[in-house]
């Protein structure tokens, strides 16, 4: 099920439905006797300054976006570092990565300034968020550590392979904001495969072929001169989100089937708020509070 909102109340939205699954998840570690051994981890991979202002340009990928579109997009990247540092009851440590210096100076000044009590449990690093995760992933101790990661990306450069990893630790809750109409749907041809380089993004970001034929059909016309079908698109906004969550159901725990779809203003979903638990043990209960969150 996905439910639609536009602008800024799907941002206050977006960022209240992070900011109560972070109270939630907090509230568990801190007050379930087993879960008090785990070590708490909040990492933010495109984490900006933490400010409600817009991110640079250069951050977006040009050939997906229009100039008109832009101040659109700008308006919806909030300070979800905030929200993780305004909790009542804080992870044992944050970890906040951007890519654009000026942005990880200004989320650190932020940090000292208005949270220096948690100043010593925050990292902020100048940094690919996509390389920190996966090393992340790869070097630590995931069996005394448990962490949510909020993947809020500029453009489409999360593929498939860095879900599998996050999946795989079994230890990590999923925020994922999906550029479905500004990235997917922009890459899909009306009429036939998209070109060899967008086809081969689409399938880094899938992580296999067969989003092909859940997109496209051939059609039932032969043309005048007796060929064969012609391949054509078939993929509304809703089949693609819905795509989606069966692909992410074959390596998570647990999938909410709710989504969060952001609107443009020609009421077009630009992107996808998803939610997938990797722990096995707690999935039931974190797809539950999560899939609550989304639907309000």
């Amino acid at each position: 099920m996905v439910d639609h909102q536009f602008g800024g109340d799907w941002t206050e939205s977006k960022l209240a439905a992070l900011g109560s699954y972070l109270e939630a998840y907090r509230r568990i570690f801190s007050e379930n006797q087993k879960a008090k051994y785990f070590k708490t981890i909040y990492i933010d991979a495109f984490a900006g300054t933490g400010e409600r202002k817009q991110q640079s340009i250069a951050d977006l990928e040009p050939q997906l976006f229009s100039l008109e579109e832009l101040p659109e997009i700008d308006a919806y990247r909030k300070g979800s570092a905030r929200i993780a540092l305004e909790l009542k009851s804080p992870f044992d440590e944050y970890i906040f990565v951007d890519k654009n210096k000026n942005h990880a100076d200004q989320l650190a000044t932020m940090i000292r300034r208005d949270f220096p009590t948690l100043e010593s449990r925050c990292r902020v690093w100048h940094a690919d968020g996509v390389q920190v995760i996966l090393e992340l992933c790869r070097y630590r101790n995931w069996n005394k550590e448990r962490a949510v990661v909020f993947l809020d990306p500029y453009g489409m450069n999360v593929e498939w392979s860095v879900l599998e990893l996050i999946a795989k630790k079994k230890a990590i809750d999923l925020w994922l904001l999906f550029p479905l109409g500004m990235g997917v749907q922009r890459l899909l041809k009306r009429d036939g495969l998209p070109p060899k380089p967008f086809v081969d993004k689409l399938t880094r970001m899938f992580g296999n072929e067969d989003w092909k034929s859940e997109f496209y059909v051939y059609s039932e016309q032969m043309d005048m001169f007796g060929g064969a079908p012609e391949l054509i698109k078939d993929a509304s906004f809703d089949a693609i989100g819905a795509y989606l969550i069966r692909r992410l159901e074959t390596i998570f725990a647990g999938v909410a089937p709710t989504t969060k779809a952001l609107l443009n203003s020609t009421n077009n979903p630009m992107y996808l708020l998803c939610f997938a638990a990797g722990n096995p043990r707690g999935a039931a209960t974190a797809v539950k509070i999560a899939n609550h969150l989304l639907g309000k």
